[in-house]
């Protein structure tokens, strides 16, 4: 929220500076993201008034200005901006003066002309880009008068960065009571005398739907004068406020909203056929809205319509066909308190935001509709004239303001500090908070316009931003800190972080809602779980795998010249499951595991002279993996198995112990090609809870016996995979004690006979063999009996036969 600090200032005026007052803002909880002045710095400008203008004797576009600057005597300026005419009143900058950016302004010639000084745009000012032509200043401005005075340009824009809870801080009014509690400033609120009625008409409105509608005000105005200019002052404050002028009707109401917090809406009372109805939409209908959309209807989105016609969106934004113009004579206003459940994430749906939406679904004050339609109406008619009819106000259904008990004790414990029952009571009435005090025990009632006060943590919460967090003192805790012992079998997630890093793969984080072709293609889920109310049209499902995510972020890579990517991403999927049941960190029928996935692409390693380059395959990331479960790798099996975004030879089951916990592939060459990526990434994604727990070490005593090494080659038909041949020689060697001299077993070779005249229908399979015993030294006949044993195993399991 933007606004300028004058505005304030005129409600609620503190004796502190503009710094000091930021400062404060921001330690209650109203964060100042910036302040900065209206204007860059300049000097030597003044208000002139063009008494004589004459065209050039040299230049077709330049013309010669005699220009009043209040000192006595005309000054001759030579001017080409188109707008330049006899009787304006215009920014001059005096021989002297010295423009934003450091330009300085001496005497010059143009063409042969001499010109004591510059007449400025608005653009030479740094006021706007408005550079068609010269600043044109009001009629009354005073000549000779400083122009940084006369156009107030030394006042300051604050922007603040609230929070979603702070609705009641969306105006002047609600800051100023902000700064009036935080410095005991008082306060001069705007005034809401009531306008005399000098109509008897009245437009029928009908509320339908009272969980839309909590109360509905209005008045008719005729004869007014829409062609009427915005008072400088308004439009200073509005364009200050980021708002654009756009006419008197629509800025008076712009202002309303800046000024007190509540959005109105004006509508042409000749483009209104009978009354005014608020009800829900109704499927089918249809909507020209006030920013040209048209938007269909959804029946939970609420309309206020003329007859069977939908004028506007209720609470977000008119609609087009009811719209005053400069043509506008007769007018109906209206003002309504809109319940936040019936406005939030409807203007989102429609892909945009509006002022009053963004106050609407936060919550605005339902006590002051009418105070606030009694202020705009004595500004339109003193800036647009007419006569004003009495106002309908319909109270149909308001919010219950419940009591919220804060126990003293209570805050005394939550905030570290005795802050007394007296102080208390002066914050809350600084607040305007109702309370009574009974044992100790303040009951408070929230005041109309404050939506964030429910629960005895949000009074704490007001007692410490008005008393000052800075007044708290910064103290360590009392408590005996015990340290606890982490168990050495686990692996938390910071842990799997560093080894993933450690392996040259950088982290990112990425949404956890996704597109929902994502889901489509790289998990086959068809029945994503989806969002109400998502922040993009194409972030609309919550992801169930991780890997559309990396996919995204080594194209998002690629694209910007990037020769090799290695990412992970550590974060929880959501998949439907009805075995899931409602608790303190679970939502019914949804399972929200937490998955490590990480997705590499090009060189294997970084280009370098040593090693020529090589694209990454799966045997590294494979490596990588087994890397990343540490003890666990001896229970991995990775078995070959399809997945809707793995390429369909190059892709593996990862099995841990038995269990599945995850993939581990080359992406598949449809999403290659659609990614536009010249090589395939590999990518794994497997279950963090899996991986979590590792295996204890265990040491054991080193032999000082030599170690024997044997090889031993076998012939093995083609489908045989080494993992099984693996497993028949340790399942043999578990169950004989004799075998226990085994220590190592590892593949060295595979050798196929590519002659042309072979079948291939056999593999050469070379294994090592290291054997110790802790005692005694091994001699060959032992260790022939021991390869001899384990090639009658393969033999028996597989069919192989010995290699010559």
């Amino acid at each position: 929220m933007q606004f300028p600090e004058s505005w304030l200032r005129t409600i609620s005026n503190p004796d502190l500076n503009t710094e000091a007052l930021a400062h404060r803002l921001t330690m209650a909880g109203l964060e100042v993201e910036e302040t900065r002045p209206v204007a860059p710095p300049f000097s030597g400008i003044v208000v002139a008034h063009i008494a004589g203008i004459a065209p050039h004797p040299n230049a077709d576009k330049l013309r010669v200005c005699q220009v009043d600057d209040g000192s006595g005597s005309l000054l001759q300026i030579v001017c080409g901006a188109p707008n330049a005419a006899a009787g304006l009143k215009v920014p001059l900058a005096r021989i002297g003066a010295e423009l934003p950016g450091g330009m300085k302004i001496g005497k010059a010639k143009m063409r042969g002309v001499e010109s004591a000084g510059m007449l400025c745009s608005a653009r030479e000012l740094g006021l706007s880009q408005d550079h068609a032509g010269l600043l044109e200043l009001d009629a009354d401005a005073v000549v000779g008068k400083s122009l940084r005075e006369a156009l107030d340009l030394d006042d300051t824009l604050f922007t603040l960065k609230l929070t979603p809870n702070r609705a009641d801080c969306l105006s002047i009014l609600g800051v100023a009571r902000e700064v009036s509690a935080l410095t005991g400033a008082p306060m001069v609120p705007p005034t809401f005398e009531p306008v005399a009625v000098t109509l008897a008409d009245r437009l029928p409105v009908s509320v339908q739907a009272p969980d839309l509608c909590g109360r509905f005000a209005g008045r008719i105005l005729r004869g007014v004068n829409a062609r009427a200019a915005t008072p400088a002052w308004m439009k200073a404050r509005l364009e200050r406020a980021g708002q654009r002028s756009i006419s008197a009707l629509v800025d008076i109401s712009n202002y309303i909203m800046l000024e007190l917090g509540r959005p109105t809406h004006v509508f042409d009372l000749q483009r209104i056929q009978g009354g005014l109805t608020v009800r829900w939409a109704r499927q089918g209908e249809s909507l020209e809205l006030l920013n040209g959309q048209t938007v269909a209807l959804d029946t939970d989105v609420g309309v206020i319509t003329a007859g069977d016609a939908v004028e506007s969106l209720a609470g977000i934004m008119g609609g087009e066909a009811t719209a005053v113009t400069l043509d506008t004579r007769d007018i109906y206003l209206e003002a309504a308190f809109w319940w936040p459940q019936a406005i939030m994430g409807r203007a989102r749906r429609y892909k945009f935001s509006s002022e009053a939406s963004h106050r609407f679904e936060r919550g605005v004050d339902f006590e002051s509709v009418v105070e606030h339609l009694e202020r705009m109406t004595r500004l339109l008619l003193d800036i647009c004239g007419g006569q004003v009819g009495p106002i309908d106000d319909q109270i149909i259904n308001l919010p219950a303001r419940e009591p919220v008990k804060m126990r003293l004790d209570r805050c005394h414990r939550v905030l570290g500090i005795p802050v007394g029952q007296a102080e208390i009571e002066r914050i809350f009435n600084s607040l305007g908070l109702a309370f009574t005090v009974q044992d100790g025990t303040f009951v408070v009632t929230p005041p109309s316009y404050r939506f964030d006060l429910f629960i005895e943590e949000d009074l704490i919460e007001e007692v410490a931003r008005i008393y000052g967090f800075e007044r708290i003192p910064d103290l360590p805790p009392v408590a005996r800190a015990q340290m606890r012992a982490a168990p050495e079998t686990l692996r938390g997630p910071h842990a799997l972080r560093q080894s993933m890093a450690d392996l040259d793969y950088q982290e990112v984080i990425n949404f956890s809602f996704v597109e929902d072709a994502w889901e489509r293609d790289y998990a086959a889920n068809v029945d994503p779980i989806r969002l109400l109310n998502p922040i993009a049209s194409q972030l609309a499902v919550m992801r169930s795998s991780l890997i559309g995510g990396l996919v995204a972020n080594i194209r998002h890579n690629v694209n910007r010249k990037q020769s090799r990517v290695r990412v992970f991403e550590l974060g929880r999927v959501f998949m439907r499951d009805a075995a899931v049941s409602n608790g303190d960190l679970a939502v019914a029928g949804v399972r929200q595991p937490q998955h490590l996935a990480g997705a590499a692409w090009g060189p294997a390693v970084e280009e370098q002279w040593g090693v020529p380059t090589r694209q990454i395959d799966f045997h590294d990331v494979k490596k990588d993996v087994e890397i990343l479960l540490g003890a666990q790798v001896a229970d991995l099996r990775c078995v070959p198995e399809a997945h809707p975004a793995l390429h369909p030879g190059r892709s593996a089951r990862l099995l841990l112990r038995g269990h599945s916990i995850g993939w581990m592939g080359e992406l598949h060459p449809r999403w290659v090609q659609q990614a536009e990526l010249n090589h395939a990434p590999v990518v794994f994604e497997v279950d963090v809870a899996a991986i979590s727990t590792t295996r204890l070490p265990a040491p054991v005593e080193l032999s000082r016996q030599p170690v024997v090494v044997r090889d031993l080659a076998v012939w093995a038909d083609a489908g045989v995979a080494y993992r099984d041949l693996l497993d028949t020689l340790a399942q043999t060697i578990a169950s004989d004690a004799n075998l226990a001299i085994v220590k190592d077993i590892r593949l060295f070779d595979v050798w196929r006979d590519k002659s042309a005249q072979a079948d291939a229908a056999e593999k050469s399979l070379a294994f090592r063999f290291w054997l110790q015993d802790p005692e005694v030294t091994l001699d060959d006949a032992r260790v022939e009996q021991c390869i001899n044993r384990l090639l009658e195993a393969l033999i028996s399991a597989h069919g192989v036969r010995q290699r010559a």
